[in-house]
């Protein structure tokens, strides 16, 4: 599978799908696995809101070294499809980055018949916070199971 085909074929799923697995681990390298809702800004930039007190939210400020998988679970067995990647995830402070990060929020949720955000609805006095996951690696299954690389630019 060419470049282009794994391409359209992560964009494709990423575009479908409303959730991904995030793997985080706390500083003792203790794993855990979260389903969270997502808005790309790219096929390797990802946003979700979180609270900073939840399980992934505190192994983040402390391990931002992170998993992703996104796929479609209700699919028939042996023909799922998936992205899967490395990535570092961090809370977003910035203001100009917030707000940035909030408008790619807000737009997929409109999108998806969910309601409008604002920057407002994150920060120091919401219960809320923004966070982002930047790819390092990438990687869809071919159809024989083999993992395929993504170039990230």
């Amino acid at each position: 599978m060419e470049m282009p085909e794994r391409k359209a074929m992560a964009r494709a799923i990423v575009d479908a799908n409303r959730y991904m697995t995030l793997g985080t681990a706390d500083a003792d390298g203790l794993p855990w696995a979260s389903p969270v809702w997502y808005a790309p800004a790219s096929l390797r930039e990802f946003f979700w809101v979180s609270k900073p007190d939840a399980r992934h939210s505190r192994n983040i400020a402390v391990r931002p070294e992170v998993g992703i998988v996104i796929f479609d679970s209700t699919v028939p067995s042996g023909t799922g499809k998936g992205v899967y990647m490395a990535a570092r995830a961090e809370q977003v402070t910035a203001p100009g980055e917030v707000e940035r990060g909030m408008a790619v929020f807000s737009a997929r949720s409109v999108a998806q018949g969910g309601e409008e955000w604002a920057p407002g609805d994150v920060g120091p006095s919401a219960r809320l916070r923004l966070y982002r996951a930047l790819a390092s690696e990438q990687f869809v299954l071919s159809q024989q199971d083999e993992r395929l690389p993504l170039s990230l630019d």
